[in-house]
């Protein structure tokens, strides 16, 4: 699924028009990488929660090369799902797969 058909679910189930539902999304996903850029984590219940990690420096290994490369201490993104969420997904594939 891509950001368009997100648009376009949303856009049918709200009755708003693509053009307003893209805003609201884009202004969504622009307040959240907004937010972890300035260290703040984000919690929507019932669906889960972003937050930034800091990764240590260290050195890895090129696995074409197997060469010795030091990789920057650096922060990742990282999203976990609420347990609603896993439970819901879960239980949907099951009805799916029967």
């Amino acid at each position: 699924m891509t950001k368009a058909d997100i648009v376009e679910r949303v856009a049918s189930g709200t009755g708003l028009t693509k053009l307003e539902t893209e805003a609201i999304i884009e202004g969504f996903l622009n307040t959240v990488i907004q937010s972890l850029r300035e260290g703040n984590g984000i919690e929507i219940r019932g669906f889960g929660s972003y937050r930034v990690k800091k990764k240590n420096a260290r050195y890895a290994r090129n696995p074409r090369t197997g060469e010795k490369v030091f990789v920057d201490e650096h922060y990742v993104p990282t999203f976990k799902f609420s347990k609603d969420f896993k439970s819901s997904v879960d239980r949907g594939m099951k009805e799916k797969n029967k």
